[in-house]
């Protein structure tokens, strides 16, 4: 069994998205010795950005340069570890609405037509079902349920949709919200998401 473990907070230790994502990541290895873990640091190694030039590779012409040829196969060895992988931990804190760039990045590099998705008569098709999504999510504020700030959630809500685009049904999100709040308020979040942590593993 093999474990893909994205992280992409740019908060280091301080990120709740990391602490999060590292712990489901733990109880992972105890709920299945033996687990091939892969870590994935966007901030620290960052996929560049998808340009015009990402896009005539997949299409067999070959990169100028050797930055360029080096990024180009920083992104196809993202495509196959996400393919291989039987369950992805994905740290994503909410930045101004949405994921970080960075995380749209590796994503922009997922979704590749024929690796990920297709289109048929009968409309897209998920290629890279079978395998399980589990979101850290941060927020500073509170975006869930019936929250007057619901509306402005970008960030859970683009994820799921687009691994459900993929073909990935299983999406679970551990949120901690309101932790720009104060201290007491973070606690308590990171407490209620540990425990959900708990539960998953069990």
């Amino acid at each position: 069994m093999k474990l893909l473990h994205v992280d992409s907070s740019i908060l280091g230790p301080a990120s709740v998205s990391r602490q999060l994502s590292e712990a489901i990541v733990a109880a992972e290895r105890a709920a299945h010795p033996g687990i091939e873990v892969t870590h994935l640091d966007l901030a620290t190694d960052a996929i560049g950005h998808l340009t015009g030039v990402h896009l005539a590779a997949g299409q067999g012409v070959v990169p100028e340069t050797a930055a360029l040829a080096e990024d180009v196969a920083a992104g196809a060895a993202a495509l196959d570890a996400f393919l291989a992988a039987d369950i992805v931990v994905i740290g994503a804190p909410m930045y101004n609405f949405g994921i970080p760039s960075q995380l749209k990045a590796w994503i922009d590099r997922l979704a590749v037509a024929g690796k990920t998705f297709r289109y048929t008569a009968n409309g897209p098709e998920g290629l890279a079902g079978g395998k399980k999504v589990i979101v850290a999510s941060s927020r500073g504020g509170f975006y869930s349920g019936d929250t007057a700030m619901a509306a402005f959630d970008y960030q859970e809500k683009y994820l799921r949709a687009v691994f459900n685009f993929f073909g990935v049904t299983d999406v679970t999100f551990v949120r901690a919200e309101g932790i720009a709040i104060g201290e007491e308020q973070r606690n308590q979040e990171l407490a209620a998401a540990h425990a959900e942590i708990a539960k998953l593993a069990a």
